[in-house]
């Protein structure tokens, strides 16, 4: 295992995922990619709809930055990536476009009012990637 992928949101189950990636690159001396993505309001056909101003690419930076600090304090040394879009579809691709062997994210539980809406990003990471994926509670 050489590449490691972390989707990332700020979430008890990401920081749990964040955990185990970081088990994980040590243990295989990985190299670790931090994906945080937000999510537009409105799906837009092939393109992107407004930005949900609750959640923005600017948030998104900072958790993504804010992982890599806990990855460091960890002993690994992480890159971070910004997307926005589905954010299972997003994360699926960014790890196919940099080769990483597995994808790792956290897992919620309870089915929330967003996720009735808009599913599970573990799930849909599984469905699209073409690498290996562990869902972390």
């Amino acid at each position: 295992m050489k590449h490691i992928m972390l989707g990332y949101d700020a979430t008890p189950a990401a920081d749990h995922a964040l955990e185990r990636t970081a088990e994980f690159a040590q243990m295989f001396g990985a190299k670790v990619t931090v994906a945080s993505i937000a999510r537009p309001l409105l799906p837009a056909g092939k393109g992107v709809g407004p930005i949900d101003p609750v959640d923005p690419p600017s948030l998104h930076e900072q958790e993504a930055a804010e992982a890599q600090k806990r990855l460091a304090e960890l002993g690994v040394e992480a890159d971070t990536v910004v997307g926005i879009g589905d954010p299972g579809k997003v994360i699926a691709h960014l790890a196919e476009q940099r080769h990483a062997d597995l994808i790792v994210v956290g897992s919620h539980r309870g089915p929330g009012l967003r996720r009735v809406f808009t599913g599970s990003v573990g799930d849909a990471v599984r469905h699209k990637a073409s690498c290996d994926v562990l869902a972390v509670r």
